[in-house]
């Protein structure tokens, strides 16, 4: 393969990379926080996995903000946030017999076992509800919370103390100190009832019983909670005051005599026993009483599970099996077009509504212009979709043999439809985007979106639809607007008061909320600021390089000059090559953004970054190189501790390195680090360092 080809190959790949991230990103947050999910089961698992694979190719594309490396998103204002003692992880998802087989086979690898060990793995149901940790203290449920972001969720111990199943207290042979985790599910005849009260009252329904689960529990009114009927499951273990079980098994058998609700389970040590106890229990869902979206495989070992530890959002001593997406035919009466805040123009289709597996379904996303031509897509086309419990679809292919001659080839456009810039796609990009940038309203709208999201200033009351119509209304055009907003809405002989749906508690709410943004830390600030190629953990480690706002504002313009040293700094950062550091930038060399700046400035406190703390590990912040053969510990299980006590791991030696741990056999990084004078330790001084 030439040069000019791979190098090709790498930037498509590298922006469909970023395409996908953004998707499952907005994704995350419909879901996780909203209750509004935007894609389906199947659709979302599709995008994650090619992620998956691209990021598995191409392992330099992978960062801390990766959908593949974080949980959830971050917790909603409209409840106290609770920072978990150990964090909530996300599950990784296997579809096919081949995909469990290959989870065997990855942890007898990282553990360096025989392929011929059996491993045995508790195989239990896969509840599609809300995931909760209830924490006990002197035997009293003294809190409960969501997932959230894995990090970071939010108090609902009011509603959960309304659900009937969760005991109040537990024994006294229980820890004084116990964080039980588990899942707040909706059963199928509640659901049924719910929603039918729903319909009787002229309220909207719930599109399926995890969406029913999630938003009875975030009521702000706890009586509302306590009128639905919710059960819980618990399956593992976060904070515990004492180790009181060895096995997985062990630790449900302590839960159910506690009073803790449990699914059924079943042990199984062989690809055959997994797969039949899949496909008996695929036989068995529409009968269980509530809804399960798979099946969910752990080691049952505990010495094995702390062995095999953790990647940054899921354990690899578990995954989950998923079912199969539902199915069905229909048309495609419309191609759109959808502006994004980056002007990327995604394509959607407009289907004939349809029902399947009970909700009726009218969009699809087409993802971009190739994916079309791939999958021959046209207007007027029968095609089949699949769905796996929430809204918008996947087109999955088209009935060619349906055609009458009356089709339609999509054609991408030449400008935007919302502006009528020009629609450019770059060499090597997969996506078309309109260049009209700050001059197009649509990417101005989705621009003011993404900096009130969640994961940047988290602004409660400026929701989607208010943003649009403040927009039109010409309130806010730029960031800065929000926070003068308050001011101008007191010198108007029109308060925001009198607009229609609106009144002084929702305006007195929504000034609160704005004014409780004015501080914010540096990190959630670049990241609000929407850059291209900036996602949140690439956010953080410019906060941690330069910062200050002002700092990193003064080395990105100085930056301008490529053989700078501002601009050789930026590069020797992780995560940021040439096109990122260009967009960057970029960014500040206009000078629209600088005066949207200098206004942000005026108004808001932005902090100072400040280091985590890492005083409990003696390898923390330090620089490590792995080489040669180690023998009480694969390489792989080596890494993964190092990382976890906040060692950076690098593939190579330089005069950065702090240390070099040497294996048998090594190789060139061994000269290399004697050359730098690095030093370099062997197996049994590595463990003794991580020990301390």
């Amino acid at each position: 393969m030439s040069a000019s080809l791979f190098d090709f190959d790498f930037e498509d790949t590298k922006a469909r990379h970023k395409s996908l991230s953004e998707k499952i990103r907005s994704a995350d947050v419909a879901y996780y926080s909203e209750d509004v999910p935007l894609m389906d089961d199947g659709e979302y698992d599709k995008l994650r996995r090619e992620l998956e694979e691209i990021e598995k190719r191409y392992p330099k594309l992978v960062t801390k903000d990766s959908p593949t490396q974080s949980v959830g998103v971050s917790p909603s204002r409209g409840f106290k946030k609770v920072k978990h003692a150990v964090p909530m992880l996300s599950l990784s998802n296997v579809f096919s017999e081949e995909d469990v087989e290959g989870f065997f086979d990855k942890i007898r690898r990282f553990l360096g076992l025989d392929e011929n060990t059996l491993i045995e793995l508790v195989a239990e149901p896969k509840i599609d509800g809300l995931s909760c940790s209830l924490r006990y203290e002197k035997h009293r449920l003294v809190l409960a919370a969501t997932r959230g972001d894995g990090s970071e969720g939010e108090d609902i111990t009011a509603n959960v103390k309304t659900i009937s199943c969760i005991p109040q207290i537990l024994p006294e042979d229980a820890p004084e100190l116990l964080e039980v985790r588990g899942e707040i599910y909706m059963g199928s005849d509640a659901f049924e009832k719910l929603n039918a009260a729903q319909k009787e009252s002229g309220k909207e329904c719930f599109a399926n019983p995890r969406n029913a689960a999630a938003g009875s529990v975030r009521q702000l009114d706890s009586s509302v909670t306590a009128m639905r009927e919710l059960g819980f499951f618990g399956y593992g273990v976060g904070e515990a005051g004492y180790k009181f079980y060895d096995t997985q098994i062990e630790l449900r058998e302590k839960l159910e005599q506690w009073g803790i609700p449990g699914t059924s389970y079943k042990i199984c040590s062989s690809l055959k026993e997994i797969m039949d106890n899949y496909n008996s229990l695929l036989e068995q869902r529409m009968f269980l009483g509530f809804d399960i979206d798979g099946i969910v495989y752990k080691v049952n070992d505990l010495t094995l599970q702390e062995r095999l530890g953790f990647i940054s959002r899921s354990p690899r001593w578990a995954t989950a099996h998923k079912f199969p997406a539902e199915q069905a035919v229909t048309r495609i009466n419309a191609i759109d077009i959808q502006v994004g805040r980056t002007g990327a123009l995604t394509p959607v289709a407009r289907l004939e509504p349809i029902t399947v597996g009970g909700v009726v379904v009218s969009n699809a996303t087409l993802h971009n212009e190739d994916e079309i031509v791939r999958k021959d897509i046209r207007i007027g086309d029968t095609v089949v979709i699949q769905r796996a419990g929430d809204v918008i679809p996947q087109v999955v292919r088209v009935l060619t043999e349906k055609r009458n001659g009356s089709e339609q080839i999509f054609h991408p456009l030449e400008t935007c439809p919302e502006c009528g810039a020009h629609a450019v796609r770059e060499e090597g990009e997969v996506v078309r985007r309109c260049a009209g940038g700050l001059t197009c309203p649509k990417q101005a709208v989705e621009r003011l979106k993404h900096f009130v999201s969640r994961l940047a200033f988290d602004i409660d009351g400026l929701g989607d639809k208010i943003i649009q119509s403040f927009w039109d209304d010409g309130l806010i055009k730029n960031p800065a607007d929000i926070f003068t907003l308050e001011k101008r809405n007191k010198e108007s002989s029109t308060s925001i008061c009198t607009r229609e749906g609106w009144g002084d508690l929702s305006e007195k709410n929504l000034f609160e909320s704005i004014n409780n943004c004015r501080k914010i830390s540096l990190n959630r600030f670049i990241y609000a600021l929407g850059i291209r190629q900036i996602g949140e953990a690439t956010a953080k480690r410019l906060a941690a390089t330069y910062g200050t706002i002002d700092s990193l504002q003064a080395s990105m313009i100085s930056a301008c000059e490529q053989e700078s040293e501002a601009y050789n700094n930026l590069l020797s950062i992780e995560d940021i090559g040439p096109v990122a550091a260009s967009d960057l930038i970029a960014f500040f060399a206009e000078e629209h953004n600088l005066d949207v700046l200098a206004q942000l400035k005026e108004h808001l406190h932005i902090e100072t970054y400040t280091q985590p703390n890492h005083a409990h590990s003696v390898i923390a912040g330090k620089t490590v190189v792995f080489t040669g053969t180690l023998i009480q510990m694969t390489r792989a299980e080596a890494k993964a501790k190092a990382e976890s006590l906040g060692a950076k791991v690098a593939g190579s030696v330089s005069n950065k390195t702090d240390y070099v741990v040497a294996g048998e056999n090594p190789g060139s990084k061994y000269q290399n680090a004697q050359k730098l004078g690095v030093p370099i330790i062997n197996e049994e001084e590595f463990k003794k360092i991580i020990a301390k």
